[in-house]
């Protein structure tokens, strides 16, 4: 892709075709940022672009397709990223999935940590250095409470586990997800200089979406809780905007944050110590580097 003029700032949203991500990245084209989407259904970005216009008719977005499940997609939308926007000013790694059971991608993952963490680490991973060249730009990542359910955290082994579950212990599981994305928040937050990128994440609280979209019955439980006014993911998607957006976070960086009033929340237990985050960081790259990614 050649390079575009850059007369806005950008923001890149991955899972923004539908739940937090679709109205963060409206509120965004709203405020003017080029938005850059990162997305698997070509239909549903079609349909994005499309409430994109009518939002914001002078709106200016891109969509970069990618599996963020497959480390060799989330690299190449990086790339490809990189190429197109000479800078970045927000990534938001929103994109996130609950699977009630256990499925292995095609390089051999968990498919629920690739797409939770390890797709993300590599797409920030790969646009670091578009980041600090655009400084001060800032990372956003979308955490979750469900990391208290994570009672241990062992690095390696949990990385790399893909033996079979129930759907009954798919929470912890999930939550151990979340919980490694807290940890490489703050450990990347201590490795970047905060005065060109800060990297936060956030506690978007309960929100109707499509993430337990595996879970049987979701569908109709999905329309009643909308009825119902119950879960809106308006309130999920306020505190990723104001991190994103607001000054009074431009030079927080580390922090993670819950959607009530944006009260700042302590690192889970078992993932809190800096050595263990800076295992997590050490182990995925020795991974990532045996899949041939960055």
């Amino acid at each position: 892709m050649n390079g575009v003029v850059m007369d806005r700032p950008v923001a890149v949203i991955t899972g923004a075709t539908s739940g937090l991500g679709r109205i963060t990245a409206l509120e965004l084209a709203r405020r003017g940022y080029r938005v850059g989407a990162v997305a698997r259904s070509r239909p549903k970005a079609e349909a994005l672009l499309t409430e994109l216009r009518a939002a914001s008719p002078d709106m200016q977005a891109d969509i970069f397709y990618a599996d963020l499940g497959l480390i060799s997609q989330a690299r190449r939308a990086g790339e490809e990223i990189a190429a197109r926007y000479p800078r970045l000013d927000v990534l938001v790694n929103n994109a996130g999935l609950h699977a009630f059971s256990q499925r292995t991608t095609a390089e051999g993952l968990a498919e629920m940590t690739a797409v939770n963490y390890l797709g993300p680490f590599t797409l920030t991973e790969t646009l670091t250095n578009t980041l600090l060249a655009s400084g001060p730009a800032r990372v956003v990542n979308v955490a979750s409470q469900a990391a208290q359910q994570a009672r241990t955290i062992s690095p390696g082994p949990d990385l790399r586990r893909t033996d079979p579950y129930t759907r009954r212990e798919s929470m912890a599981l999930y939550g151990r997800t979340k919980l490694m994305t807290v940890m490489w928040t703050q450990e990347l937050a201590r490795r970047l200089d905060a005065t060109k990128v800060t990297v936060n994440c956030c506690d978007p609280g309960f929100n109707a979406t499509g993430l337990g979209r595996d879970l049987p019955g979701s569908g109709p439980l999905l329309r009643v809780l909308n009825a119902l006014r119950i879960g809106d993911p308006r309130k999920g998607a306020g505190i990723i905007v104001r991190l994103a957006t607001d000054p009074a976070f431009a030079h927080t960086s580390g922090g993670y944050f819950s959607v009530r009033d944006a009260t700042p929340l302590r690192c889970p237990g078992p993932g809190r110590d800096e050595d263990v985050q800076r295992e997590l960081r050490a182990e995925t790259l020795a991974l990532l580097a045996s899949l041939g990614a960055p």
